[in-house]
């Protein structure tokens, strides 16, 4: 039985003037991470701003925490983090000073040295805010938000404009959140970061939530898993056939290219590679391509993902 949900939202509807942003969305999210994936002007940022308190629904129920986010804002803010992409920051403070500030407001903060050297803003630390790069005011943002040891963390685009390095340190802090009980909401752009971290992922789209599920759950449905193999050419493709399941198909698509579809799973790839061993066949590479996040977002909403 799963536990209680940290975030309920129903019937949720927010208009701006003659434009509806989010119309009757509903979303129920679990401890754990949950990222929110969807297109520009999808919905996924008044929905998450509601559920912050910064936005006032027009219609239905926001519950946060079993709180309500905008009527109960006193009772909320210490209990939550939210890295905002920009603003929420002295532009002529220093990043130690800001972020000691912030963990001066909450009773039990994190080590703030601690997090300063994790986030490798050690040599940024008595730099002030407006001089910091890109990078360093998106990892001061990250600290600020989860300084007070939040109990549900909101972070917009954690990674956005950090390199590699940065970016996996983030992934890393991301999931020791988790590790620690702290549930966590994340907006991205990037595929891979969702497929990494979260535990459920909500695709929003025309203001509604059009899918919602593990990744693993969304990657599941649509086309069939593919294995591939290179080899020489003009293999026996219909003895390789009678060694299938009999739902499973093969062909070679150009001379040396292989394929075989079906359900793709370890008997599958042990009965592929034992056909080749007993027909003297050394495959030059071998691959399973499975659906992913990318693949489910576009068919679903037919839009490139882009920042």
């Amino acid at each position: 039985m799963r536990s209680e949900p940290v975030v309920h939202v129903s019937g949720l509807v927010k208009r701006y003037g003659t434009k509806t942003a989010v119309d009757g969305l509903d979303l129920t999210v679990h401890p754990g991470i949950t990222a929110v994936l969807g297109p520009n002007g999808a919905g996924k940022t008044t929905l998450v701003e509601s559920c912050e308190g910064y936005r006032k629904p027009d219609a239905g129920t926001v519950s946060v925490l079993g709180l309500d986010p905008h009527r109960q804002a006193r009772a909320l803010h210490p209990r939550i983090g939210v890295m905002l992409q920009s603003g929420g920051v002295y532009s002529g403070a220093r990043a130690d000073e800001m972020l000691r500030h912030v963990a001066g407001l909450h009773a039990h903060p994190l080590d703030v040295d601690a997090l300063i050297e994790r986030l490798g803003l050690g040599s940024c630390g008595r730099t002030g805010y407006r001089r910091l790069s890109g990078g360093q005011q998106q990892r001061l943002a990250l600290a600020m938000a989860v300084v007070g040891r939040p109990e549900l963390v909101f972070l917009d685009e954690p990674t956005a404009g950090l390199d590699p390095q940065a970016r996996h340190a983030t992934w890393d802090l991301v999931r020791e959140l988790r590790g620690d009980g702290v549930s966590v909401i994340l907006t991205t752009h990037y595929m891979d970061e969702a497929e990494q971290l979260a535990d459920d992922v909500a695709i929003v789209d025309a203001g509604h939530v059009i899918a919602h599920g593990t990744p693993e759950e969304l990657c599941r449905g649509g086309a069939e898993n593919t294995l591939r193999f290179t080899g020489r050419p003009g293999l026996d493709v219909a003895s390789l056939l009678k060694a299938l399941p009999t739902d499973a198909a093969a062909a070679e698509l150009t001379p040396g290219s292989y394929r075989v579809t079906g359900k793709v799973n370890p008997q599958l790839l042990a009965t592929v590679t034992s056909w080749c061993a007993q027909h003297g066949v050394m495959p030059d590479r071998i691959a399973v391509e499975r659906h992913t996040l990318e693949d489910v977002f576009l068919e679903l909403t037919g839009r490139e993902l882009r920042g």
